[in-house]
């Protein structure tokens, strides 16, 4: 008996010690302040430096971006700056996407220089002790080196020291105008190249790359806008049981956010009834009155690329015949400008196409009294589409008159906003209505990335009338 005591002893000894070496030996994970594919495996695969995009794309894209910057010159990026809700409630942060793109950093405190000489130098900030007790790790300058694959990196203390001389030798500067710092822009060598008139925008060059969409970069996108369409049609179906504006904007949000998405893109719009005449409503305080329309337009970002699409529609279940009327000119501009979307064309082409049927339309409907009205721009003030990427209103810098090429993506979203008090017929009068798509620009021509989310009258009314009371989703 004793023998097979010490026996079990000792089997239970081995395996004690067996485990806490193997506990021991287990490769310890180093928190730099952001998801990596050894702290995250959920999110990043091995070999991404952001979820869905390889480390050897960001190295790319700062060698493209190099061969874009004339010789003798340097590019200053910094990251996006904390913004404060309250003296010490910061709001969430979101990373400058021009900073993100060229280093996958999704953290605020740095700046990166990218040149011809250097390669890509980062400066960055260092943790201090009650910070990391309050806030947690972040990336400092061994994560430049081994994480963001930086060909120097310093700490931020050190750019005062650094900086000058690498200003000194280049003729001209280029940086991130909406993140500018003083921390470089009131160095000496900055300022006399900017008196010189040789510091400009960097932008002319980063949106030129951003504007054209990587494999990877569009697999996120469709993503994003996959959820951003599940969400909505679940708010769709829940505005029967609930119209409230408050409610549909906490349910769009939800939906997205439980299925993986960061944040959402823009506060999303939700005008019920007239507040939908307000292009850009946000109050989202009213209770949506029973046979009114409401305007739904929202986007939530995934891992960095955004999604933007609108819906209109009656939560009871049935449009009024002036609804209709309205709807059915709205719906037939998107899809006549949706097949217009093709390499070559341009937004301000499909913009011109828009307001010559949009001004017939209303004409016919007697909401305008001649197609040149001066009127129809307060119905409609806004452009066919924009540009979506990293941003909503992505690529800024390139002009609408550019041809669209393969792998950019735009929004086509016409819409009319009647105010209650504006002179026409009564029965258009506070109604407003918007349907925008998120559109790829294909070789052949173009992919709808929000087709999945219906705009068909009789689509929105059988989908409210038997699905919209199921009270569980």
């Amino acid at each position: 008996m004793q023998g097979a005591v010490r026996k079990l002893t000792r089997i239970i000894s081995h395996r004690q010690v067996v485990g806490f070496r193997s506990y021991c030996t287990d490769k310890v994970v180093v928190d730099i302040g952001q998801p990596t594919s050894a702290s995250h495996p959920q999110l990043l695969k091995d070999g991404e430096l952001t979820p869905g995009i390889s480390t050897e794309e960001y190295i790319l894209r700062r060698k493209k971006l190099l061969d874009l910057l004339p010789e003798k010159s340097l590019a200053i990026i910094a990251a996006a700056p904390v913004k404060m809700m309250t003296d010490v409630v910061p709001y969430t942060f979101r990373q400058d996407a021009d900073y993100l793109y060229i280093t996958g950093c999704q953290q605020p405190g740095g700046v990166a220089i990218l040149g011809h000489d250097c390669g890509l130098c980062m400066f960055m900030p260092e943790a201090k002790p009650n910070d990391v007790i309050w806030q947690g790790q972040i990336a400092e300058v061994d994560a430049a080196l081994d994480t963001f694959k930086a060909d120097r990196a310093y700490p931020m203390k050190k750019l005062q020291e650094i900086l000058p001389d690498m200003i000194r030798g280049s003729s001209k500067l280029f940086h991130n105008v909406e993140t500018a710092t003083p921390e470089y822009m009131e160095l000496e060598a900055f300022k006399k190249l900017a008196y010189c008139n040789n510091v400009k925008n960097l932008a002319v060059y980063t949106h030129q790359l951003r504007w054209i969409k990587s494999p990877a970069e569009l697999k996120l996108m469709k993503e994003s806008a996959s959820i951003a369409c599940q969400a909505l049609l679940l708010a769709m179906l829940h505005s029967k049981t609930f119209p409230f504006e408050g409610m549909l904007a906490a349910k769009v949000e939800y939906e997205c956010k439980i299925r993986g998405a960061q944040r959402m893109g823009f506060n999303p719009v939700v005008g019920g009834g007239p507040n939908g005449s307000v292009i850009h409503y946000s109050r989202n305080d009213q209770r949506i009155k029973h046979g009114d329309l409401v305007l739904m337009d929202v986007g939530c970002e995934l891992h960095g690329y955004v999604s933007d699409l609108t819906r209109t529609w009656p939560p009871c279940g049935s449009f009024s015949s002036a609804q209709e009327e309205l709807y059915a000119l709205i719906l037939e501009t998107n899809k006549h400008c949706v097949e217009l979307c093709k390499p070559g064309a341009s937004i301000r082409q499909i913009h011109n196409h828009s307001v010559e049927m949009l001004q017939k339309g209303l004409k016919e409907l007697g909401i305008l009294r001649d197609v040149g009205s001066s009127s129809y721009h307060k119905l409609n003030p806004t452009s066919i589409g924009h540009y979506l990427g990293m941003d909503i209103h992505d690529c800024s810098t390139v002009s609408f008159d550019c041809p669209l090429k393969p792998g950019v993506v735009i929004t086509i979203e016409p819409g009319v906003y009647i105010p209650s008090s504006f002179n026409v017929p009564e029965r258009y009068r506070g109604i407003g209505i918007r349907i925008e798509d998120e559109v790829l620009i294909t070789e052949t021509g173009y992919e709808v990335l929000t087709a999945s989310i219906p705009k068909e009258v009789k689509h929105i009314e059988s989908l409210l009338n038997n699905f919209g009371q199921l009270k569980s989703l």
